[in-house]
């Protein structure tokens, strides 16, 4: 008796796209991966709006948008570095309060292990434009320590309402990856002789670095593209200075889309290869049980 072949779910082509069927099917000149469709997607908003806004400037005889980005490049350049230092220092701070909240959350002691806990799913939970505005809102403009006055401006405060939720989430990302070692680690290390902190520090830890490095970069990607919202609390980052560039440029629609898509193109040129990265290396670094 022959065996039956299993069902193999196929790739859809769905007719309503039309023309445009190549870039969501295997078949089109971009072979349907998610790459090529990630690319063409930008490379097509970038060149809609920047052939939009030209035709505009050209009844009206003003500098069309590229002539505009390429003058005030360096200043939005100059902003969107600041995106970058106020990420990786989010990601400094969260992180290292976070691996000790994380551990926390895995100790013998029930009271250190709840308030750990509540810690993390609290700040975890709560939106990040909020804790945001308590930082920037609650926070003093200046502390007095030993008789200094160290001054404190708003991008300092913004640095730490981001440094919030990657502290809770790279809290629960330790505790996710001390919880994917199998116990018989614990176990064989507890008839070694080694204490709790010896099989932690020497053993459970080494191992969970793997675990825990693509969930981490991932997490540094999606905080880099929300550092636009420190605009919102009057940060001079890029998109701050999109909006002063485009007040400067006397406020002309037909520069909107063109300037927030270069403000796009940057954050897609900076975190694409991270994520690609951080796949390149779920994969080097995959856990096989």
């Amino acid at each position: 008796m022959t065996a039956k072949p299993a069902p193999v779910m196929l790739p859809t082509r769905s007719p309503a796209f039309g023309t445009f069927s190549w870039l969501i099917v295997p078949n089109g000149p971009l072979r349907g991966t998610v790459d090529g469709r990630a690319l063409a997607i930008v490379a097509f908003l970038c060149f809609a709006a920047t052939a939009a806004s030209a035709a505009t400037a050209a009844k009206t005889g003003e500098r069309s948008a590229l002539e505009v980005i390429w003058v005030w490049s360096p200043l939005l350049l100059k902003g969107f570095i600041f995106n970058l230092v106020i990420s990786a220092f989010a990601m400094v701070i969260g992180t290292m309060a976070g691996v000790p909240l994380g551990i926390l959350q895995s100790s013998t002691v029930a009271p250190v292990r709840v308030v750990a806990r509540f810690a993390t799913q609290f700040f975890r939970n709560s939106p990040w434009l909020v804790l945001l505005f308590l930082c920037v809102l609650l926070l003093p403009f200046q502390i007095r320590v030993f008789g200094m006055t160290i001054p404190m401006p708003d991008w300092s405060k913004a640095i730490l309402g981001f440094s919030l939720p990657v502290m809770a989430n790279v809290s629960e990302i330790v505790r996710g990856a001390m919880q994917s070692v199998p116990t018989s680690q614990w176990e064989s290390a507890e008839s070694l002789g080694f204490t709790r902190w010896q099989t932690l520090m020497k053993i459970i830890l080494p191992q969970c670095y793997k675990r825990m490095l693509p969930p981490w970069m991932n997490l540094y990607s999606l905080i880099t593209m929300s550092t636009v919202n420190a605009s919102v609390v009057g940060v001079s980052e890029m998109i701050t200075l999109t909006n002063d560039v485009l007040a400067a440029e006397g406020s002309r629609p037909a520069l909107l889309a063109p300037l927030y898509a270069f403000a796009l193109l940057c954050f897609f040129l900076y975190c694409y290869p991270i994520g690609k990265w951080t796949v390149a290396m779920e994969r080097r670094y995959q856990v096989k049980l």
